[in-house]
């Protein structure tokens, strides 16, 4: 009897077999707009290639599997990838069909797993068009070869320099504060002359000021904020992005419902990017072939001040994080905090006041006293009524100080010589510095100590952290005071210093509200007895102001910062 050839065997064998064939089409992220990888190409050439597979004509193209804009790093963030995997198990399909080993793979152990071990264990033909051309149902042996092996591990390592690529990339534009994220932050459009630079999109950006004046000036808490926002029928984020016809995606947008909630209005209140100042950097990707994101110490983020076009002011702003650190929580049935809330504290052990009603008088207590008792601290407790007429009084007062500041600070301006330089900041920066050259030379002298067996390991180390902590401090405190010294170096504006203007735009006050309370108050110390000491804000400012003035202004008698009543 005549040998029959194993290749003629396969064949007829073949002609027996009804192929129920899934193209999988692949473009990632890297391949921009390269035409001979497009999704549409590879689709042609598919179905140019798949008849000369198939003489006998025995097929059928049961579906397409497309992943456009996704690694091949990975399998299990491509869906279509993982939807055919799950039609070769259930028996839908028995081929498939790439253009070639990198359109499936771009990760070596994946591509050896999958042909191997998958693709024999489910009888499926696998077939990729171009080098090295597979076809595991006529040469099964070939995915052993050392072609494919090679293959592999060069497809594998051109993923790892283009993610290498990518992120230095990504880490120069970051640098320079370009905008690298795929949607603008609520506020932003992406400027359509340059997709890295963000400008005002007004309709929400008047949204944004809105929260900020609710919250800063009226003295709304977040959840009546939240709550007016949706009774007024405006949008969320997410909602609003859609609305506009952006993709927008996040892990939570499919259960979006449009509404506003408390972590979003806590999230937009506390975003810096409204005073222009763009973080990036937060989150990484693990690596190249392990794409879940994990968190990134925040001195390691990417802080670049002035980047983009502020919606609000950094005054307007920096109320709205010190209320954020306030307990201000909302009475039942209301929108508004309590007007003094997060802001009184004991004199003596420096607790929270807390509000009580006592035949019909409202007061502020200690609540250490009341929840500890007599021995833990005295008694401290102010009638509101008396409360909001000391507080007032003590604002007037200080608004008439800040005038006369204001008055002898543009008659300074007006003279032919003005001192900038502050005697007291020179002087700090010059023992700061000789601080740090100390601190440097004894760092350095360490080593040799330890080399000459005059210290231990052990102690070469301890010595060596405690030395890098004051040298990081020193140079900390370096960089503040020449600040400092370069701020004070421009002079004072009454009309542009934020302590100044905050305090002159209220000089007819006649009643307190929330907000002008927290635009200008910082913490209101109750002694015992009723008394008050009221720490106002923007000391920074007050003291370089008084300063100025006394470099300019030798008789001059300035009011302490602090007012008692």
């Amino acid at each position: 009897m005549a040998r029959v050839r194993r290749t003629e065997q396969t064949r007829a064998a073949a002609k027996q077999i009804v192929w129920r064939v899934g193209k999988y089409i692949r473009l990632s992220r890297e391949d921009g707009n390269v035409v001979s990888e497009s999704v549409v190409n590879q689709d042609k050439i598919l179905n140019d290639e798949l008849p000369r597979f198939f003489e006998d004509g025995l097929y059928e193209v049961v579906d397409t599997y497309i992943d456009d804009g996704t690694s091949g790093t990975t399998d299990i963030e491509r869906e279509d990838f993982q939807r055919m995997v799950r039609d070769v198990k259930s028996g839908r399909i028995n081929c498939i069909i790439v253009k070639n080993l990198s359109r499936a793979f771009r990760n070596s152990a994946n591509q050896g797993f999958f042909l191997e071990e998958f693709i024999p264990l489910y009888s499926t033909r696998f077939i990729s068009l171009y080098q090295p051309c597979i076809d595991t149902y006529l040469n099964p042996e070939v995915v052993h070869s050392l072609e494919v092996s090679i293959t592999g591990f060069m497809n594998e390592q051109y993923a790892y320099k283009t993610s290498a690529d990518i992120r230095r990339t990504f880490k120069h534009k970051r640098e320079n504060g370009e905008f690298i994220g795929a949607f603008a932050p609520y506020g932003y459009l992406k400027d359509p002359e340059d997709k890295n630079a963000l400008i005002i999109d007004e309709d929400a950006a008047q949204i944004v000021r809105d929260i900020f004046t609710w919250y800063v000036s009226d003295g709304m808490s977040k959840g009546g904020i939240v709550r007016k926002l949706n009774e007024l029928g405006i949008p969320n984020p997410t909602a609003y992005k859609r609305s506009k016809g952006f993709h927008y995606e996040n892990p939570h947008a499919k259960q979006n419902d449009g509404l506003w909630s408390m972590p979003s209005v806590s999230r937009l209140l506390q975003n810096p990017v409204y005073i222009g100042v763009m973080r990036q950097g937060m989150q990484k990707v693990i690596s190249y072939k392990v794409h879940k994101r994990t968190a990134v110490p925040e001195d390691e983020w990417y802080i670049v001040e002035n980047a983009v076009p502020p919606i609000i002011s950094k005054e307007v702003f920096k109320a709205a994080q010190s209320l954020h650190q306030k307990d201000t929580r909302t009475p039942a049935g209301k929108q508004e905090v309590y007007m003094f809330a997060g802001l009184l504290r004991c004199a003596d052990c420096k607790k929270g006041m807390y509000r009580h009603t006592s035949k019909k008088q409202v007061y502020y207590k200690c609540r250490t006293h009341t929840e500890k008792g007599k021995g833990f601290c005295s008694t401290h407790a102010i009638r509101v009524s008396v409360l909001e007429s000391a507080v007032l009084a003590a604002i007037q007062e200080q608004i008439a100080l800040v005038e006369r500041l204001a008055e002898i600070v543009g008659e300074i301006n007006a003279a032919p010589v003005i001192k900038t330089e502050s005697v007291r900041l020179n002087a700090a920066l010059k023992q700061r510095t000789k601080e740090l050259e100390k601190a440097t030379a004894l760092a350095d002298g360490l080593y040799m100590d330890w080399k000459n067996g005059d210290i231990s390991r052990d102690q070469y180390r301890r010595m060596k952290v405690k030395c890098d902590e004051q040298i990081e401090q020193l140079e900390q405190t370096i960089a503040q005071i020449k600040d400092e010294c370069e701020t004070l170096s421009h002079g004072i504006s009454p009309d542009s210093d934020p302590y100044l203007t905050a305090f002159l735009k209220h000089r007819n006050i006649t009643a307190l509200s929330r907000g002008i309370v927290t635009e200008l108050i910082d913490t209101i110390y109750v002694h015992e007895g009723g008394g008050l000491e009221i720490e106002f804000r923007f000391q920074d400012q007050y003291r370089r102001i008084v300063e100025f003035i006394e470099n300019n202004k030798n008789d001059l008698y300035v009011v302490g910062e602090k007012s008692v009543s």
